[in-house]
């Protein structure tokens, strides 16, 4: 097959594989209340099945990528994607939600895998003037797969169960394995090269500490950053990142040439990604809750409506590739991560009570032009700004810093959104004239326990028939609602804030021009 062809199918095995990656973070959100259901398991059991995978994955992301780089990527590409499958279908059999916490971890090696070489093979199989073009379509599976999670799963679990999600990524997985192996081409193996042991295991425990003392936060609402929980954790990553500074300066094979950061675009591109996860990506989280648990849709309808975000992808994402292919990355990402600060402020001004889809629909509108207009020029000025021989690294860097950044994201914007709704249910509760204040606050003791996510449930709740009949029911209801819309508010500030960030990090670091081959 000729090579000009060949490189397409390349790029379809690969953004298959990405795709079921990335959608593996998301799909399982829609799945939760059924395998709560069917395993009797509690919450916090429950958060595992969506961390196990995040932590690992995360943590394998550098690893793997400097493994490809010593024993060859397409070995290491079709070893995760196999991996995957067997995950997958572990996963899908597991018969308590101890085995499906294992089973996930294990998926979440191939899944690290799959993410970060697949941005390495098409970056090496496409010349620079299609790259692009071909980062474009990457970039696309991406985003499709991050928003339209909940589509997706809504529709495999109505129809099919929770199992569903886990053992269709089979059949996908066996045809992207046979793919690859027909269509990718090996990569040089640097065969003088040796492992660095000691890089491989302060990388990843500095990776697994940071990400799971985000974990640990997001999982334990009542722990505050001083609490030795996570103190503990974010010191000894911080002793872990001194200690790997440390080893690969005085080792003659680094994991890491540490060289890759004193490239100004290459750090622009990092702190957009990062931007990019802890702003727009974190924020689907509660914009999926809002959508859920205030304002009634079920998980298909919610991602029907995600699809005006994700949708924008599949034509603006590959038109986005040729324009960062033309005029260079610099102003495509900052530009792009503008329009998206002004999408959550268009949300944040208009959303109110009652809280009603054309609130959302304009903004959403601007947040999908954003997400699709912002992933292939970060991905391409990051691989664009490095030597050759450091693309393999490079992806890695660039999607543990995606991925940092939604794990941060998701626990910072979580922590103003319920401090947000507290605030405002303290202070509006109060005032109510027509009830006493010990019944004020065995209220506000309700639902400060139960939280900001608890939404209309609480009050549709066998438990809650009797308070239906007293005369503050709507007032205490639109009160709990307002407080909910308080906190979004404070939530889709500081997603422009991130957003803002990474704009003008983009603005002020990226090279304006593009890297000449």
């Amino acid at each position: 097959m000729e090579q000009s062809i060949k490189k397409w199918w390349v790029l379809i095995t690969v953004s298959l594989a990405v795709f079921m990656a990335m959608l593996d973070i998301t799909i399982v959100n829609v799945a939760l209340p059924e395998i709560q259901k069917n395993f009797s398991s509690d919450f916090s059991n429950l958060q595992w099945v969506l961390n196990a995978y995040t932590l690992v994955y995360a943590a394998m992301l550098l690893p793997v990528s400097k493994l490809a780089d010593i024993i060859g990527r397409k070995k290491v590409f079709l070893l995760g994607l196999g991996i995957f499958v067997i995950g997958s279908l572990a996963s899908g059999l597991a018969s308590s939600d101890l085995w499906l916490n294992m089973f996930r971890g294990f998926q979440g090696i191939g899944g690290a895998a799959m993410m970060s070489l697949s941005l390495t093979i098409v970056t090496s199989s496409f010349p620079e003037k299609q790259r692009g073009l071909a980062l474009g379509i990457w970039s696309s599976a991406v985003g499709l797969a991050i928003s339209g999670g909940p589509l997706i799963g809504g529709t495999l679990v109505d129809n099919l169960g929770w199992r569903s999600i886990f053992l269709v990524n089979i059949p996908f997985g066996i045809l992207a394995i046979l793919l690859g192996i027909l269509f990718i081409q090996e990569s040089k193996r640097k065969s003088n090269e040796k492992i660095d042991f000691l890089g491989f295991v302060l990388s990843t425990a500095l990776i697994f500490t940071m990400v799971y003392a985000l974990i640990q936060k997001e999982m334990h609402v009542n722990y505050l950053w001083t609490d030795w929980h996570i103190v503990s954790l974010f010191g000894l990553s911080i002793i872990l990142l001194i200690a790997f500074i440390m080893a690969e300066k005085n080792v003659k094979q680094p994991m890491i040439g540490l060289s890759i950061f004193r490239k100004w675009s290459f750090n622009g591109a990092n702190i957009a990604a990062f931007a990019l996860g802890a702003g727009l990506y974190g924020g689907f989280t509660y914009l999926t809750i809002l959508m859920q648990n205030y304002m009634g849709y079920s998980a298909f309808e919610t991602g029907v409506k995600m699809l005006l975000i994700s949708g924008f992808t599949m034509i603006l994402g590959p038109m986005a590739g040729i324009i960062s292919g033309k005029i260079g990355n610099r102003w495509l990402i900052s530009g792009a991560l503008f329009i998206g600060a002004i999408g959550v402020l268009v949300i944040r001004h208009m959303i109110k009570v009652p809280f009603e889809w054309g609130y959302l629909m304009p903004g959403f509108i601007l947040l999908g032009i954003s997400n699709a207009l912002v992933n292939p020029p970060i991905s391409n000025a990051a691989m664009s700004s490095v030597d050759q021989s450091q693309v393999g690294m490079a992806s890695g860097i660039l999607n543990v810093f995606r991925q940092l950044g939604i794990s941060f994201g998701v626990v910072m914007l979580g922590i103003k959104l319920t401090e947000g709704y507290n605030h405002s249910l303290d202070k509006h509760i109060m005032e109510i004239q027509n009830i006493d204040s010990a019944f004020k606050n065995q209220m506000l003791d309700i639902f400060h326990k139960t939280g900001a996510f608890a939404g209309s449930q609480i009050f549709d709740s066998k438990q809650a028939e009797w308070f239906k009949q007293m005369p503050a029911f709507e007032d205490i209801k639109n009160i709990v609602f307002s407080a909910f819309s308080t906190g979004m508010k404070d939530v889709n500030l500081f997603i422009a804030i991130f957003l803002l960030i990474g704009s003008l990090a983009s603005a002020f670091l990226i090279n304006k021009k593009r890297r000449t081959e």
